[in-house]
């Protein structure tokens, strides 16, 4: 015999040749060859199973492995057989079929890469792993993944851009939340645990997820650690995350198989032109096709099994959705500022050239040190390229500068006095040069030395009609704004100058020629 009949066949075959003796009509009735049935016909009866009762199922499989031999096996010898040896060593060296095929040729081999596949796979029979298909309570666990689905214009270019759908599937009730977006950021990632979230209305109390950058920051085996944006989401509304072990993407196989059927169920042969329509119309076909199907698995509509046990066991959302917060690492240049979404954030200067931490709102960002503690709080700019300071951040001596302007500067002058008032008034009357750090630099000198010593000192250069920053400062370092002025001296810019000789003894009287030797 060449093949072993299944044992419910071998059955049926012996009620067959009960009821025929003829070994010709039992093979139309049955498909099989006529020799086939001879040779069972001859063992049924050396074994009397075509007279005694007929015997249970359990019981006739043991007769035939004790009475019945196994049938051998083809005896066709394969071309490769002769390099044998060289197979297995070439294969213990991971030398692939290909590469095995072209090594076997220059040894004289002549037969085709077909006999030598085969041949490699009889040496290295597959080994099938065994799974176990894991079921969870209502409620405990989501799974979620992103499937590339097709293109669709973009709103701002108008270009064909890939389109991903999200898709978040509750293990228990198949029910499922789907959205198409045109990236996978971790912006886009919260946002739509978000929206998924509300749209179920509760929460799981596992997500379990793909290790995709958005949401795992390393992925391993024993120890993976999540996005510190997402591992905050998790807080907020009570889940834990659950990365699948790195290449296993069976893990969270329900959603495997949901991401699928929404490309071959929904999106395929559909005519859609937007991103905005294609979610509205992807919102009502969950609701609608997806959630009232017959599942295959469950044999139950995912939208009803949903609605009769499930809803009411998820966990209650937040009174506050979660603020989509993006935690990001930056690092404090020597401007005093840290780049964060192409904006720029002042932080202490006692931190440059320090490690932070960014947490980006909706409405706030706040940076955080090496040991999380918060360091600065900011509204979040408005738009690229903008600068949010806060003063106290910047060193003290270089804050006065900073902040100077035309008008604070004749308000600080007007409350020292007068003459203070009328030194800046004429520094920043120049119609050359700006001399505003300069009047900056002369009403900050009443926190030196106050602000009587220097509206003196001010009114002592008038006098001496040396109205300058330098004359100034030179006048309160040697503390002479109460000296009394001493007396004018000559002008000498008109000097008057007479002789102590006659013209007559210099030149010489009336007549006398004058001689030069």
């Amino acid at each position: 015999m060449t093949r072993r009949l299944p044992i419910v066949d071998l059955r049926e075959l012996l009620l067959a040749l009960r009821d025929n003796p003829s070994d010709r009509a039992v093979s139309r009735e049955t498909a099989l060859d006529r020799r086939t049935v001879q040779r069972y016909r001859h063992w049924a009866h050396q074994q009397q199973l075509l007279t005694d009762p007929l015997l249970p199922l359990e019981t006739l499989q043991r007769r035939r492995e004790q009475t019945l031999p196994d049938p051998l096996p083809p005896q066709n010898l394969s071309s490769v057989e002769p390099f044998r040896e060289t197979v297995v060593r070439l294969r213990n060296e991971n030398v692939n079929v290909r590469a095995l095929f072209a090594r076997l040729k220059e040894r004289g081999y002549v037969g085709s890469y077909g006999s030598v596949y085969r041949f490699v796979k009889t040496l290295e029979p597959v080994v099938l792993d065994t799974c176990v298909r894991v079921e969870t309570a209502p409620a405990e666990e989501a799974q979620v993944d992103f499937g590339t689905v097709g293109h669709l214009p973009d709103p701002d270019t108008g270009l064909p851009r890939k389109v991903h759908a999200f898709v978040m599937t509750l293990s228990w009730s198949r029910h499922q939340y789907v959205e198409f977006v045109f990236d996978q950021k971790l912006e886009t990632w919260l946002r739509l645990h978000v929206r998924a979230f509300a749209f179920f209305g509760g929460c799981v109390g596992r997500i379990t997820c793909d290790n995709l950058k958005a949401a795992i920051v390393r992925a391993a085996w024993d120890d993976p650690i999540a996005h510190r944006s997402y591992a905050e989401c998790a807080e907020h509304y009570g889940f834990r995350i659950a990365p699948c072990r790195p290449r296993t993407p069976q893990h969270k196989g329900k959603v495997e198989r949901g991401v699928g059927y929404v490309q071959g169920n929904f999106w395929a042969g559909r005519d859609l032109t937007s991103l905005e329509q294609a979610n509205r119309e992807v919102r009502d076909w969950c609701l609608s096709e997806a959630g009232l199907r017959l599942h295959g698995t469950t044999h139950e509509r995912p939208l009803e099994r949903f609605e009769r046990t499930e809803r009411d066991r998820l966990r209650p959302l937040p009174p506050t959705a979660y603020d989509l917060a993006v935690f990001k690492q930056v690092r404090l240049h020597r401007d005093n500022y840290v780049v964060f979404d192409r904006a720029f954030y002042s932080a202490p200067f006692r931190l440059i050239g320090q490690t932070l931490w960014a947490r980006g709102g909706l409405t706030q960002v706040r940076l955080y040190d090496a040991d999380h503690r918060c360091v600065a709080t900011h509204e979040r700019a408005t738009q690229p390229g903008q600068r949010v300071t806060h003063p106290d951040h910047l060193p003290p001596h270089k804050r006065p500068g900073l902040e100077q302007t035309r008008e604070s500067c004749r308000e600080q002058a007007h409350a020292v006095g007068p003459a203070t008032t009328e030194i800046v008034e004429a520094l920043l009357a120049d119609p050359v040069l700006e001399r505003l750090p300069t009047a900056g630099r002369l009403v900050r000198l009443a926190n030196r030395y106050s602000a009587p010593r220097l509206e003196a000192a001010c009114a002592r250069a008038l006098r001496f009609g040396d109205p300058t920053y330098p004359t100034v400062k030179g006048i309160l370092q040697q503390g002479l704004e109460s000296a009394p002025d001493a007396p004018r001296r000559p002008d000498l810019r008109s000097p008057v100058y007479t002789f102590a000789r006659s013209a007559e003894e210099l030149f010489g009287g009336p007549g006398e020629e004058l001689t030069w030797n």
